[in-house]
């Protein structure tokens, strides 16, 4: 594309196209106030590339957080430079917590998941049943584990003593997860938020601009139609 179809960056300085430029009447007000701030130049007549736009709105979008919530958290800086950059913040976290799981982590989820589930609960109970009923049927011999079962009720016993905590080091896991679910969750739905501001607000400059362009282009042709009414 050859230079007359180029304009200048009031804040960088460099040359780009028509169409990675944004003329200065459609920056909102409070936006152009931290431009002005920093390039005195700026004007209805300038133009800022998107690169240079879109630091000054993650700027703007931090003074508006700033006010509303003070000191800004983590969180809501990594929302703001995924403004800045145009990332995608939304991630499948279950494949990432997963692939950072240890080997015990992976055997307490697989033991949790067993333990909770109708083929555990069956397979202890046929367990169970088989056990007391050679007890039972060698009662008149020599049963290895005769009634009241003792060695059952110390079998049963290690089995929740070791059972309860895998178990739980699996709910620990699960809770992370939720964690950075809940964290995840709250980026998106802040950075949604944000953009849909912008949008409101640049769509009411975008009316603003055409408003006053149809007030002139009323004016110009009140004044032709004068002109007209005197020659007559």
């Amino acid at each position: 594309m050859s230079n007359r179809h180029q304009v200048t960056c009031s804040i960088c300085k460099k040359k780009f196209p028509l169409a990675e430029v944004t003329p200065s009447r459609l920056v909102r007000p409070a936006m152009a106030a931290l431009i002005v701030a920093d390039h005195p130049d700026w004007d209805r007549d300038s133009y800022g590339c998107h690169n240079d736009l879109n630091h000054y709105r993650s700027l703007y979008m931090q003074d508006i957080l700033t006010a509303e919530k003070g000191e800004l958290s983590s969180l809501e800086k990594e929302v703001l430079d995924s403004l800045r950059e145009h990332d995608i913040l939304t991630q499948n976290l279950n494949e990432t917590v997963d692939e950072e799981a240890t080997l015990g982590q992976r055997l307490a989820d697989r033991v949790a998941t067993f333990g909770g589930s109708w083929t555990f609960i069956l397979f202890f109970a046929s367990v169970l049943i088989v056990w007391i009923t050679i007890n039972s049927i060698a009662l008149l011999s020599k049963p290895f584990d005769p009634f009241p079962f003792i060695l059952l009720n110390l079998v049963l016993s290690c089995l929740a003593a070791i059972q309860a905590p895998v178990i739980m080091m699996s709910q620990n896991r699960q809770e992370a997860k939720d964690r950075l679910r809940s964290e995840n969750d709250y980026r998106v739905n802040l950075k949604a938020e944000l953009e849909i501001r912008h949008l409101h607000s640049k769509l009411d400059l975008l009316l603003t601009h055409q408003w006053q362009r149809l007030l002139e282009i009323q004016q110009v042709q009140t004044g032709l139609l004068e002109e007209l009414e005197n020659k007559r």
